[in-house]
């Protein structure tokens, strides 16, 4: 159908979704409530989000994702050395922490070392370098008026 609404930038996307990454399930949606987002918002990655544009209505599939398409590689200069002073002291590897940033935008990042007198911490997206599979059961298109 010619006519048929597909997913564009600034539409009001409802959709269930199933994310996975080398066997992993890391999120699904299917189970409870779909999920409605805005395209080009800032609420699902970009990558995402580029992803699904173009799709219709009542669209159910699964998209392979290479790392780039999804989470993009992981980039080393990401992992930054800190001062312990800077943590709680009952801070443990694998613990998110979310820095603020002075344009009032947040920074997450894993804590994947803690020394005694330094903390690393890794700004990758957990996915970064991993290729994923998303699969996406677009249930409805609503148009920004």
């Amino acid at each position: 159908m010619s006519g048929e609404r597909r997913i564009q930038p600034g539409d009001h996307v409802t959709l269930h979704y199933r994310l996975s990454s080398m066997g992993q399930e890391i999120a699904n949606t299917f189970p409870d409530e779909p999920e409605t987002f805005r395209v080009g918002a800032g609420e699902i990655d970009s990558r995402l989000e580029r992803a699904l544009t173009g799709l219709a209505m009542g669209t159910h599939q699964t998209l392979r994702l290479t790392p780039w398409e999804a989470f993009g590689e992981r980039d080393e200069t990401l992992i930054q050395t800190l001062p312990r002073s800077e943590f709680p002291a009952d801070l443990p590897v694998g613990h998110q922490v979310e820095f603020d940033l002075p344009n009032g935008d947040s920074w997450l990042g894993t804590v994947t070392e803690v020394g005694a007198e330094t903390v690393e911490v890794d700004f990758n997206h957990p996915l970064a370098g991993l290729p994923v599979e998303f699969e996406v059961h677009i249930l409805a298109i609503d148009h920004d008026q």
